[in-house]
């Protein structure tokens, strides 16, 4: 993964992340250049110092034969840091490897691969660090290098199991479609998703290098006294630990400190590496403008909304949209895929995705105001006062949840259970869903995504809601069945004064079952009346443009009409 400058500051602006670098950083430093660090030879022995505390000559102090500990714990460094750069280089090249072919690619290698996990995971770990230091005569370099292989199954596991969910992905079956090699697909496509939980186990491997170095040196193996390692001068002051206690706190220190550092480390790189592919909630948070309060909202009106501007980074995708509605009313907002029809209707419910915000605006219900950085008034209007339908039904549905469970925890408290698989089935069946119990078994892949969509209308009703936002609700269903929901739609809207925000493309549903219409483009909402006159006396020549653009109204054997270009024709024509 590349460094850039902006990568660089968003983990620079991380204060844990920084202080754990710095650490890291001064640690390698003294590793690489002892020398240059203290003055004092580690192993130069001064009886006069001895278990003598912090000094002007000795900063942390002498140990039991009156070496100087800063610069045993300096020169120390060097070996403790070496095993961990073999360790995870090892770690990397087997686990990561191992785990990102094995969850692409499956079959027989993924088998292979689970086998192998099994096998090292199942092996005592320093069991065979002991055979591997006695076999090689103590020497770390194979022992850490052993220490690689035996980890790298647990990190496999972990690689392999993200990579698992993300080959699933459309735009994995896309890519190979495209004709792109499962290489190029392995580095450009899934390692940058799966990067997060990579840096994290790595980082976890370092440290727990670290502690197997350390333990490994305090066993009297690997560095041979008197040459200095973290573990042999924490055995040391184990030993003196009655009469020096002092000499635990700046060796031990130096272990604990390191192994916190990397931690954190893997903490920010994870954190600052998915921040490439996606931008965090917390986004210009603080820039919201409340206003004043509208002085403008109609008498009666079930919803207002004022001023609603929506922001991604310095990019405006909504701009001071307002519109009314009335119970009984139903309000189409049409428009062009991308102008902020959506985006509206989410930010009035706190559901804006992440990193995108709303900077001014506020939402009236029923005469309440609420302003639209308040998510905790808004998160009580969903269910009860606003329903809604997604576009998208399986993002809705949990796969670990059946049909029924997903209607039955949204019935209010007090319903025993025969009630509520009553109230359940009564809903499935409302919206045209036949075998209601056996669909009610039923877990979301088992269904067809028209089934889906009119399981999440079933839910977003089952509270009755006194606010409906459908957000394309009949995208996924047949001619017919779509009929039948607009039906009940209209049916519901008018026996229970129930408002509906419907969000469409489709020019023939507006005239369906809307009331008014509001149409946007760019973020902007350029017209908003009464359907007919929508239809019969548009204002703004987009609005003309859109209905003109309608593809039912296309000739046969002609080129489908575009919207610009009809503003093309109409602008020619005005000239």
């Amino acid at each position: 993964m590349s460094v850039t400058p902006s990568f660089a500051r968003r983990l620079l602006g991380r204060p844990l992340t920084l202080i754990a670098l710095v650490w890291i950083a001064f640690i390698v430093a003294i590793a690489l250049f002892p020398e240059h660090f203290t003055s004092y030879d580690p192993l130069d022995q001064d009886l006069l110092d001895i278990k003598q505390g912090p000094s002007a000559d000795h900063w942390l102090g002498a140990d039991a034969l009156g070496r100087d500990i800063l610069s045993r714990i300096i020169f120390g460094a060097r070996d403790t840091i070496l095993g961990v750069v073999e360790a995870l280089v090892v770690v990397a090249a087997l686990g990561v490897a191992l785990g990102l072919t094995a969850g692409l690619f499956g079959g027989w290698w993924d088998a292979l691969a689970r086998q192998y996990i099994d096998v090292l995971q199942s092996l005592p770990t320093i069991v065979i660090l002991l055979a591997v230091l006695a076999v090689f005569g103590q020497s770390m370099l194979p022992a850490m290098a052993a220490l690689g292989v035996l980890g790298s199954a647990g990190v496999a596991r972990v690689v392999r199991s993200a990579t698992l969910a993300v080959r699933e992905e459309l735009y994995i079956a896309a890519a190979r479609l495209s004709g792109l090699g499962e290489t190029y697909i392995l580095v450009n496509h899934v390692l940058p998703r799966v990067i997060g939980p990579v840096v994290v186990q790595l980082a976890l491997f370092a440290a727990i290098a670290v502690l197997v170095q350390t333990g490994v040196a305090f066993l009297g193996l690997g560095v041979a006294p008197p040459a200095p390692a973290w573990g042999s001068l924490i055995y040391d002051a184990a030993a003196s630990l009655n009469d020096f206690p002092w000499m635990l706190a700046p060796t031990g220190g130096a272990v604990a400190l390191t192994i916190l550092a990397f931690g954190l480390l893997g903490d920010g790189l994870r954190d600052a590496s998915t921040e490439t592919w996606t931008r965090p909630a917390q986004a210009r948070r603080g820039a919201y403008r409340a206003g004043p309060a509208p002085a403008d909202l109609p008498t009666g009106a079930r919803l207002s909304a004022r001023g609603v501007t929506i922001v991604a980074g310095d990019k405006t995708l909504v701009e001071n949209v307002s519109f009314d509605l009335f119970p009984g009313e139903t309000l189409g907002i049409v428009g062009e895929s991308g102008s902020g029809k959506t985006l509206t209707m989410m930010a009035l419910i706190g559901l804006l995705p992440p990193g995108v915000v709303a900077s001014s605006g506020m939402v009236a219900v029923e005469g309440r105001t609420i302003p639209l950085d308040d998510q905790r008034a808004l998160r009580s209007l969903r269910g009860a006062t606003i329903g809604a339908i997604f576009q998208d039904p399986m993002a809705a549905l949990d796969p670990c949840f059946s049909i029924g469970h997903h209607l039955e925890e949204v019935c209010e408290a007090g319903l025993s259970r025969t009630e509520r698989r009553a109230r359940v089935a009564a809903a499935l069946a409302q919206v045209h869903i036949r075998d209601v119990e056996e669909v009610m078994r039923r877990y979301p892949h088992q269904i067809s995504g028209g089934m889906a969509q009119r399981v999440g209308i079933a839910r977003a009703l089952m509270k009755s809601p006194r606010i409906l936002f459908a957000d394309e609700p009949t995208t996924a269903l047949d001619v017919t069945v779509q009929a039948e929901i607009l039906e009940l739609l209209r049916m519901l809207s008018r026996e229970r004064a129930m408002a509906v925000v419907m969000v469409t493309h489709d020019w023939g549903v507006v005239a369906d079952i809307c009331d008014r219409a509001m149409v946007m483009r760019h973020g902007r909402a350029l017209e908003t009346a009464d359907v007919f006159d929508i239809f019969e006396r548009p204002a703004h020549p987009y609005t003309r443009a859109l209905l003109a653009a309608n593809p039912h109204a296309a000739e046969p054997g002609h080129a489908l009409p575009t919207v610009d270009d009809k503003l093309a024709t109409m602008k020619g024509a005005a000239q």
